[in-house]
């Protein structure tokens, strides 16, 4: 749950999804608590969910994008964006993202620019692990979401959004983790006529390092079914994270933009800690 996703649109809003793979750090022999399991670093999600009656928080501490497009170059800031988790029972939770400072800067070749600042959308979620065989050998997850509108015009889109992910990871081996997230959505129409599908897929490879770190691959592709015009976004991702105590983890990931439409880079650092 990446650390936002924040992808430009050919709309020239901002696209926010939430913060993304996963890391398990090592856990002590004598604990009763299972590790630390999240939705980051990268754009993935995970299928485990935070045990009953925990919490848990992910949040990058800052996070960085820059587009290029049609001679305009946009910069954009956001300031830490927690997903606050709370495990209802032992396969289902629920979680909440929000960021309290936005901000996206474009110019041009001409020196014009403008500037919009101020809170991102708020994303409510929840976790429902369906399968987990082998004691999370193979684990897959339902993860509905909804976008409720709290950013203004050039930070959000003012529309209810959501959409459906289904994570899967499968153990390979002991050190090497495969996750694959097919994602569907419904958008508002950039004419704000009606709705529209968005669908986006990634396939995630996490090799478990000596010392408690995690590193990550990540390829990543949105499709989205504007009435305008299809938006086409991909891109390569990377992320090492670090497993400082079984239930404190921090991160630091670099996406590439694949394709004009795309960020051209992002990069950000997170934590997340369980309790």
């Amino acid at each position: 749950m990446t650390n936002f996703r924040s992808a430009l649109l050919a709309t020239g809003g901002l696209a926010f999804a939430l913060p993304a793979a996963a890391q398990t750090a090592a856990v002590s022999a004598d604990s009763s608590l299972p590790a630390i399991c999240t939705d980051r670093p990268t754009k993935s999600n995970f299928a485990c969910t935070v045990e009953p009656d925990h919490f848990q928080y992910e949040a990058d501490i800052a996070n960085f994008a820059s587009y290029n497009a049609n001679g305009v170059t946009t910069q954009t800031w956001i300031v830490i964006n927690p997903t606050f988790k709370y495990g209802l029972t032992p396969q289902i939770d629920i979680e909440a993202n929000f960021s309290p400072f936005v901000s996206a800067r474009s110019h041009d070749r001409t020196g014009l620019h403008a500037t919009e600042t101020g809170v991102s959308d708020l994303y409510l979620r929840m976790k429902y692990q369906f399968v987990n065989i082998d004691d999370g050998a193979f684990q897959a997850t339902l993860l509905p979401y909804v976008k409720v509108p709290a950013a203004k015009p050039g930070i959000g889109n003012e529309a209810i959004e959501g959409g459906l992910l289904v994570p899967v990871n499968y153990k390979l081996t002991d050190t090497i983790t495969l996750t694959a997230v097919p994602e569907l959505d419904i958008f508002k129409n950039a004419l704000d006529d009606g709705r529209h599908a968005n669908t986006a897929q990634l396939v995630n490879v996490g090799f478990a390092l000596p010392g408690n770190f995690t590193l990550y691959g990540e390829l990543w592709g949105d499709w989205n079914f504007d009435p305008t015009g299809t938006v086409t976004q991909l891109s390569a991702d990377a992320a090492l994270a670090y497993g400082v105590t079984p239930y404190l983890q921090f991160d630091v990931g670099l996406n590439v933009g694949l394709n004009r439409n795309t960020p051209d880079l992002q990069g950000y650092i997170g934590i997340a800690q369980k309790f």
